[in-house]
């Protein structure tokens, strides 16, 4: 409980500075901080003989699908190619085509999923050209979209900005500072960090043992700064290397917390500086999503500490996590990975009780508490739209928010943006249970089997990237249906849920006298309702046949 209330205490404090920060930095025009930058930027544009304009919605997203694909493409390059390339003292061999496309569209998606060993399957070259790069770059444009949302939401004209600018923006003001932070605290801790090889040594048994090393904890800070995840390991934060004290495990969850929490809260001086609405409704929103996170878990904990009757069979759930943390840090660990679906792991959640490992699954099919760098806020808001049309044709009152008439067209948006993720990972699931060398990688047998393949569709859809390890998932069969999962969870959703707020925009501004209130108890105790019922009633049935089907049996 301790552990609990330092790291809420840390969280509010420094999620409402950073938040502070990037409002500065991207909505007030007139602060001194963004004036500055933009000098800066003015300058540095005009030493390199470039020249810039404000993009529409549309050139907005050209723009960041064609700079995504090139980085892929190049990366992808690399890749196979690493056994070639530099930087590679324990001669690792280049990524099959499967392997690689998969770890392409994984990083590229901010979602990390890692069908390979990080220190087996990667030279040093491409753990920081390849993973570490593409950390930065994806976890921005999650951000970019996300600004641009909230300025195309409250602004009539269809110029939200320049997306390579944000992103560079983005990224030298705001993580790479906090990246430089991190990685010394994680060093001063002892996490290794290091282009030396491999060393091996001599063990008291008289055998040999080698042990891995490398660029580690610069690779951690932006891993978790950005809601990657992933891992320079196989074991992933479980490994000292890693993460190898409390301190360090704290720092690490707070650094996955920082900037989804802040992107709230720079919504929430938005709100005041475009005299939206109240401010309170930002806030209601901060409380309403981490009071969720507080059940989950306390819920996961109790499952992990209490699912059986003697003390042998309790003592049997520390099977998977690591003693210097105990089932306190690894639950609370595994709410906040998905929570704000990073992916990182402090446990191995396969090792997780039925119930227990019910709780992060169940967050990954939310896909809205927090959630990711921008698409989090994105997703929530999307229930936050349907919410009020829903409310506003209860009661009789114009389903409009900020004076902008929600009809049919944007509603529709709001549907399929809403409806894919629950379709990728109930077709996907269907269609991995039927393909007999899909369910060749299966190690369990029974219910724990088919929530081993949901949790993986979801981890994938939700670009979370944690899974149930016991996977034999580097087959050319998931290789290739996770990577198109994870490419549809994310792009999709993203240009829907921006063209939503720009028909919004495009709607000259109505009295707000007939508007429903959206900064009252009432209508967020709804919103809570709604985003309940809609993800039990698209996934209880497969949780019943899973983890729900697995305790009962036991």
């Amino acid at each position: 409980m301790k552990d609990f209330l330092l790291l809420s205490v840390i969280f509010f404090l420094s999620i409402s500075i950073i938040g502070y920060y990037l409002f500065l930095l991207f909505i007030k025009s007139d602060s001194l901080l963004y004036k500055k930058y933009e000098l800066i930027e003015y300058r540095m544009l005009r030493l390199l003989r470039m020249s810039y304009s404000k993009q529409s919605t549309k050139e907005y997203l050209l723009t960041f699908i064609m700079t995504n694909l090139i980085m892929a493409l190049l990366t992808y390059i690399i890749l196979r190619t690493q056994k070639h390339l530099p930087l590679n003292p324990n001669h690792i061999d280049n990524m099959d085509a499967g392997l690689a496309f998969n770890t392409v569209i994984s990083f590229i998606t901010n979602t990390n999923l890692q069908h390979y060993a990080g220190e087996t399957g990667l030279s040093y070259l491409s753990q920081m050209v390849v993973i570490t790069f593409l950390m930065f770059t994806s976890a921005g444009s999650g951000f970019c979209i996300a600004l641009a949302f909230i300025k195309r939401l409250f602004s009539y004209q269809d110029k939200v900005g320049n997306f390579n600018l944000d992103l560079t923006k983005f990224i030298m003001m705001v993580l790479l500072p906090l990246s430089i932070i991190v990685s010394l605290l994680l060093v001063q801790q002892g996490s290794v960090q290091t282009l030396k090889s491999t060393i091996t040594l001599k063990t008291l048994e008289g055998t040999y043992q080698s042990i891995a090393r490398g660029p580690v904890a610069s690779l951690e800070s932006i891993k978790h700064l950005g809601t990657n995840g992933g891992g320079f390991f196989g074991a992933n934060s479980s490994t000292p290397f890693e993460n190898p004290t409390v301190i360090t495990n704290i720092i690490e969850m707070i650094s996955m917390m920082l900037i989804p929490g802040s992107i709230f809260v720079m919504f929430t001086f938005a709100l005041k500086y475009y005299k939206a609405t109240s401010q309170k409704q930002a806030f209601y929103y901060i409380g309403i999503l981490f009071a969720i996170v507080c059940v989950m878990f306390f819920s996961n904990q109790i499952f992990e500490q209490h699912s059986h009757t003697s003390p042998i069979q309790d003592a049997m759930n520390m099977e998977g996590k690591e003693v210097r943390f105990g089932i306190t840090q690894s639950s609370l660990f595994s709410t906040i990975t998905t929570s704000f679906t990073t992916g990182t792991v402090n446990n191995m959640h396969d090792s997780q009780t039925a119930l227990g490992g019910m709780i992060p699954l169940i967050l990954m099919m939310m896909n809205s508490i927090f959630g990711g760098e921008g698409v989090g806020f994105l997703n929530f808001f999307m229930y936050v739209l349907l919410t009020l049309f829903i409310a506003g044709l209860m009661i009789g009152r114009t389903p409009q928010i900020f004076g902008k008439k929600l009809e049919s067209k944007e509603m529709k948006l709001v549907s399929l943006a809403l409806i894919i993720h629950p379709a990728i990972i109930l077709g996907f699931s269907a269609i991995a249970t039927l393909y007999p060398h899909a369910l060749e990688a299966v190690t369990n047998p029974g219910a724990h089997g088919l929530s081993q393949i949901v949790y993986e569709y979801t981890s994938s859809s939700a670009n979370n990237g944690s899974g149930f390890e016991g996977l034999g998932d580097n087959t050319p069969f998931w290789n290739y249906t996770t990577g198109l999962a994870m490419f549809l969870g994310r792009f999709p959703a993203m240009i829907l849920q921006l063209f939503t707020a720009s028909l919004l925009a495009k709607k000259l501004q109505r009295s707000t006298d007939n508007e429903l209130a959206i900064d009252t108890p009432v209508f967020n105790t709804l919103l809570v309702i709604i985003v309940i019922i809609f993800s039990a009633l698209t996934f209880l049935p497969v949780l019943t046949l899973g983890p729900i089907s697995e305790f009962i049996t036991r």
